[in-house]
């Protein structure tokens, strides 16, 4: 039972709570409001002020089972900065021809459960073409994940070279590269690059945002080849792990030695000025 003096102390915790409590209370609900009213509304945008490797949006030309693509990276990299910033495009190449999907990792330094995936579609001898899924970043941004899932970025199919995307990471951003030859069919690889490029083909018409749960780099990706959900597609350092259980990636001696096989930052290092068809072959030869 509460006494009098009890109700009056009481209530003037209650007056104390709404005098100085509530009011900041009622801020941070308020600005919480703001924050997500301006996240629901902001749009998607083409024109804004990129970084130079993300300023030109892939144009795709697709028809009858044939495509191409430009503007195309073909950038070369010194361990400093950029070394040529050249834009090429990727000439007619027949759907039916590719031979081969590879998957690339390139595992977040200090952070296990975070890393960066790309694809090279190969269609011949020295012959190539790299797709990497990107956070669009403008100028002066820096990436951040917890900003990638409230509209920081928009997202964006890049489109580019092995020998661009490989020395990017390897030579000038000191990583380690994984590269790994993907179990697809005919068919499913086929079935494969026709999304991919359809999708970046959707992102020039109508753009998109990045979100780290549902569109990063690596669940575009298993999208794309309608993989079954899993876990590493959010948390995407173990990716890998990931497909060589869903028999997507294989090998003998268990997915260690698999893994251990694939690493090939060292190769990209060794071969990075080198011609690109004879990059592209040095590269795939070291993948084997």
């Amino acid at each position: 039972m509460v006494d009098g003096a009890g109700r009056q102390f009481q209530t003037g915790r209650l007056l104390i709570f709404m005098r100085w409590v509530a009011p900041v209370l009622y801020a941070v609900l308020a600005a919480a409001g703001v924050f997500l009213l301006a996240v629901v509304t902001k749009q998607p945008r083409h024109d804004r002020d990129w970084y130079p490797h993300l300023s030109r949006l892939p144009h795709v030309e697709l028809q009858d089972g044939v495509f191409s693509i430009a503007p195309y990276g073909n950038w070369t990299y010194t361990e400093d900065a950029p070394e040529e910033m050249i834009w090429s495009g990727v000439p007619p190449h027949r759907i039916s021809d590719v031979r081969r999907v590879w998957f690339v990792m390139e595992p977040h330094p200090g952070l296990a459960v975070m890393a960066h995936t790309f694809v090279m579609f190969e269609f011949g001898e020295g012959d190539l073409v790299g797709l990497t899924i990107e956070a669009r970043k403008e100028t002066r941004e820096t990436y951040s994940a917890m900003g990638g899932a409230f509209n920081k970025f928009e997202l964006m199919y890049y489109w580019a070279s092995p020998r661009d995307l490989m020395t990017r990471r390897a030579v000038m951003m000191d990583r380690d590269l994984f590269m790994y030859p993907l179990q697809l069919s005919q068919a499913e690889a086929e079935a494969y690059l026709t999304s991919l490029l359809e999708k970046t083909a959707s992102i020039e018409r109508r753009p998109r945002f990045y979100n780290t749960l549902t569109s990063n780099c690596t669940n575009e990706l298993a999208k794309a080849a309608d993989l079954p959900w899993h876990p590493a597609f959010i948390l995407t350092g173990g990716a890998d792990r990931a497909l060589y259980g869903q028999g997507r990636i294989s090998g003998e001696g268990g997915f260690e030695a698999v893994h251990a096989k694939a690493e090939v930052d060292a190769c990209v290092r060794e071969n990075a000025f080198r011609p690109e068809a004879a990059f592209n072959a040095a590269l795939i030869a070291c993948a084997e």
